[in-house]
């Protein structure tokens, strides 16, 4: 059992998956500062209540535990759009374009090159036409 962890650890997949984890990691820490420092404060002026920060409701005047943030409900949504759109344009397009043509190659070099079927009748035809042009053997 330890074996085949120790196998899976050192396959490249873990590494790229260590990696992807940091970019990630960083990429979202970058979207959080645009989104709070420049869609948030655009958010917020739509408000029309001067002493609430942001766009929302105050249930209850005199208690700001109460307020209901809309404004960053839809900061997360914007934050979750650019992230999942960075994704999808950076990694899934192109990986899905070079598994495309790599799987195009493959079926190329399959009809082009010789089956193995027919590399066995070939060699058993060139051995069925040796045999019959040797003389029979003498003791």
């Amino acid at each position: 059992m330890l074996k085949g962890f120790r196998d899976f650890l050192m396959r490249g997949n873990v590494l790229d998956l260590a990696v992807a984890v940091v970019v990630g990691t960083a990429f979202t820490a970058i979207v959080t500062a645009f989104t709070e420092n420049i869609i948030n404060p655009l958010i917020a002026a739509i408000g029309a209540d001067q002493d609430v920060e942001g766009l929302g409701i105050l249930l209850r005047s005199g208690a700001p535990a109460t307020f209901v943030d809309i404004g960053a409900v839809i900061t997360a949504v914007i934050n979750f759009v650019i992230i999942a759109a960075v994704v999808y344009f950076v990694l899934i397009v192109p990986f899905t374009a070079a598994k495309k043509r790599l799987i195009r190659e493959q079926h190329a070099e399959e009809e082009a090159g010789v089956t193995d079927i027919e590399l066995l009748t070939e060699i058993r035809d060139l051995l069925a036409a040796q045999r019959n042009a040797q003389p029979p053997a003498t003791s």
